[in-house]
């Protein structure tokens, strides 16, 4: 489904607005959808697979918005999403309850949070609900329309 979203909420976005920041003060598109993309190496890598992020240096760990970095296009972090989001799926598919229940230690020293794989994806997801949410905010202020819900039946991930 979040690939789904992923392509609609992009759908249609010129270069030029992509790195548009509302009076300087938020984050871009270009930004937000990097960090979108470096969430799901993140969820790959919560989930085993050994695949990186081209792009990590710029977005790791939510890094903040750099006014001076150069940002990959919209059309390469679309490429980044779609390589890496089918084996993430194919993992989904394929990850036990034991491994789930593995510990996965993220440094949050929150008591009421297991640092564990299951709550890790969980995090990684909410993380992605999050930054959609902002990109569909991102489409309206910038004069799109809002996003769709089209479905693509070729896509199987």
């Amino acid at each position: 489904m979040h690939t789904r979203v992923f392509d609609n909420v992009l759908n249609g976005i010129k270069d030029k607005d992509a790195g548009v920041r509302v009076e300087g003060r938020t984050n871009h598109i270009l930004w937000m959808t990097g960090n979108l993309v470096n969430c799901r190496y993140w969820l790959g890598d919560i989930l085993g697979l050994d695949h990186k992020d081209p792009h990590e240096a710029l977005f790791k760990d939510a890094k903040a918005l750099d006014p001076n970095a150069e940002y990959p296009s919209i059309d390469t972090l679309k490429k980044e999403w779609h390589k890496i989001s089918a084996p993430v799926y194919e993992r989904l598919l394929a990850v036990t309850e034991k491994e789930l229940d593995e510990a996965y230690p993220f440094g949050m020293n929150v008591g009421f949070v297991e640092e564990n794989r299951l709550n890790m994806v969980g995090m990684a997801m909410d993380r992605e609900s999050y930054l959609f949410g902002q990109l569909g905010l991102m489409r309206r202020i910038l004069g799109y329309e809002g996003m769709k819900y089209d479905m693509d039946e070729t896509i199987p991930y």
